[in-house]
């Protein structure tokens, strides 16, 4: 059964991960119209190495090179907390006056792509075990 594992770990990672910034970006959204909300996101490719390399999810923290920047979240936020990366204040594109930083453009752009890459990884995943099967079964 290892090698099952091996063959599909990847995918698997890829849609944790995916499935965890879909939330996140969704969460954006929802809060689009709330006073002093920060929009947050994860990422992916820190998320995704760190997930296929076995490092704890304390490599996901980000590092500041600006006191200008915004922390990360709290390590104990349920949106963090057995997830393979942590969610990280987005950088303000455009202020606004009641201190929201969404931009509801980026969140549409960034929700569809995030979907998109979801059902491709799915599709990977399909093709992989109907590869399987069919080697099984000796077709």
């Amino acid at each position: 059964m290892n090698r099952l594992d091996e063959a599909l770990s990847f995918h698997q990672n890829a849609l944790r991960v995916r499935g965890q910034r879909q939330e996140l970006i969704a969460a954006n959204i929802a809060n689009a119209d709330t006073p002093n909300y920060k929009a947050r996101d994860i990422d992916f490719k820190s998320a995704m190495q760190s997930a296929t390399a076995g490092i704890n999810t304390e490599a996901f923290k980000a590092s500041k090179t600006s006191a200008l920047h915004l922390d990360s979240l709290p390590t104990n936020s349920s949106i963090s907390s057995g997830a393979p990366g942590s969610a990280m204040f987005r950088p303000i594109i455009q202020g606004s006056v009641d201190g929201n930083t969404v931009d509801m453009d980026v969140e549409r752009n960034q929700f569809a792509d995030n979907a998109i890459r979801y059902e491709a990884s799915l599709t990977l995943i399909n093709a992989q075990l109907k590869k399987m099967l069919a080697a099984i079964q000796g077709q």
